[in-house]
């Protein structure tokens, strides 16, 4: 079994995505090789190689406060997505928002995973809406989801416009 990543371009991605958290968490870059169990040489040829060990990337990742997760490709017929939003999904969603529910049963039969982790996080963003449970909801429904790339992706593809509902369901909430 191939135990390396090797997709052009793929390690330096994941390494800038976790490099600011970090930098934050070890000050400097070798603080954070040391603690992953990596040497700093193989932390700055990560930046320009095409190919990384599996292990030195967890390693890396828990160190920075990631977590490595192979998750599904969103296909090219959009399945990631309810087929339509139809009004009776979207008061229901919007019951389920106002509820403050976030138990994962009662999300999950609701839609395709990455839409309501999606939904889960523009909840998290939002005034009046508790952000650590929805952001852990979101993670559990899709993980991934609450990296700010993939939620740019969920916002652009999504069939529910942020702008609408979120007021929506703060209304329904009872917030002003």
């Amino acid at each position: 079994m191939n135990k390396s990543i090797n997709e052009p371009e793929l390690p330096a991605q994941l390494l800038n995505q976790m490099q600011e958290a970090a930098k934050h968490k070890f000050k400097n870059l070798r603080g954070w090789a040391k603690v992953s169990g990596v040497p700093q040489e193989t932390l700055s040829r990560l930046k320009v190689k095409t190919s990384c060990d599996l292990r030195t990337l967890n390693a890396l990742a828990q160190a920075a406060g990631y977590k490595i997760a192979v998750i599904p490709k969103t296909t090219d017929n959009g399945s990631h997505f309810p087929q339509e939003l139809s009004r009776d999904m979207e008061m229901d969603l919007l019951e389920l928002a106002a509820s403050g529910n976030t138990e994962v049963d009662a999300w999950k039969h609701r839609g395709p995973s990455f839409f309501l982790g999606g939904l889960a996080v523009l909840l998290a963003s939002g005034r009046g809406f508790d952000r650590e449970k929805y952001m852990r909801l979101a993670e559990e429904l899709h993980p991934g989801i609450s990296n700010h790339e993939v939620f740019a992706k969920w916002l652009e593809s999504s069939p529910i416009r942020a702008a609408r509902f979120l007021p929506m369901a703060r209304k329904r909430k009872g917030l002003q």
